[in-house]
């Protein structure tokens, strides 16, 4: 072996223990909804009437959609809930806000620092509605919009009280294949194993084989839907977020056992 290959082998080894050193610091980083004592089950609730006093607190924690916000030109368009959700008063929620980009013939969407503004403005003001303790973000940002995504939630992080977890949904491709969640400043990412349209026989065969995703942030928690069911079983400590297509009940609740 001539001094050049030996080089070569210690420069990639070098490489590959930093990228496990790093991606080490990365599983490790703080979780807020842990460090809380969050639940690890969490039934989504949307944008219907929902009656789910009948939930045990110590077994199940409620994210619940609290506002759609919609970016139309340079303004932010705010929608707030307004059905009614019902929960025991020691049940835990997380606000949830929806994010949407409205694009339209000849205006483009502003992605500005005031407009950023505006939307950290409005998901901090959910943390005002009754037993909210933390807030996830929902938003499905084309390439185009994800620097505006990065700078949002890093504005939100610093603006949060220091306890309080932040989630955000995430896209089950961005987890495995694409790295752009990386180093946000999220507690967790939650990749959405379902309605994953050309990409759902891919990502599940992919998890069926064994393999797990590639983005530290998503391997916190997952998210499944009632109607359709995931095969792969994740290790207990994950989170799991459940939605429904129809208002909950206690049989469908007692279906998650």
């Amino acid at each position: 072996m001539n001094s050049k290959t030996t080089l070569l082998i210690l420069v990639l080894l070098a490489t590959s223990l930093s990228g496990l050193s790093c991606d080490k610091s990365k599983v490790a980083s703080r979780n807020r909804l842990n460090e809380n004592g969050f639940p690890q089950r969490i039934v989504w609730a949307w944008e219907r009437p929902e009656d789910l006093e009948f939930l045990d607190s110590r077994e199940f924690a409620v994210a619940f959609l609290a506002q759609t916000l919609t970016l139309k030109g340079d303004d932010v368009v705010f929608k707030p809930r307004r059905q009614p959700l019902k929960v025991a008063p020691e049940t835990r929620l997380i606000a949830v806000t929806r994010i949407e980009s409205q694009k339209t013939t000849g205006t483009r969407t502003a992605l500005d620092e005031v407009q950023r503004a505006e939307v950290v403005d409005l998901v901090l003001k959910t943390l005002e509605l009754k037993n909210v303790s933390a807030v996830q973000i929902d938003y499905d940002a084309a390439t185009s919009e994800r620097e505006f995504y990065r700078t949002l939630l890093q504005e939100l992080r610093k603006r949060l009280p220091d306890d309080v977890p932040l989630s955000m949904t995430a896209l089950a491709s961005f987890c495995v294949g694409d790295r752009w969640l990386q180093d946000l400043p999220v507690d967790e990412a939650v990749p959405m194993i379902f309605r994953m349209g050309a990409d759902d026989r891919t990502i599940k065969s992919f998890l069926a084989r064994g393999n797990d995703f590639h983005e530290p942030l998503c391997r916190h928690s997952y998210g499944t839907a009632v109607d359709e069911p995931v095969e792969t079983k994740f290790d207990r400590s994950r989170r799991q977020y459940v939605f429904n297509v129809r208002a909950w009940t206690e049989k469908d609740v007692l279906a998650l056992e």
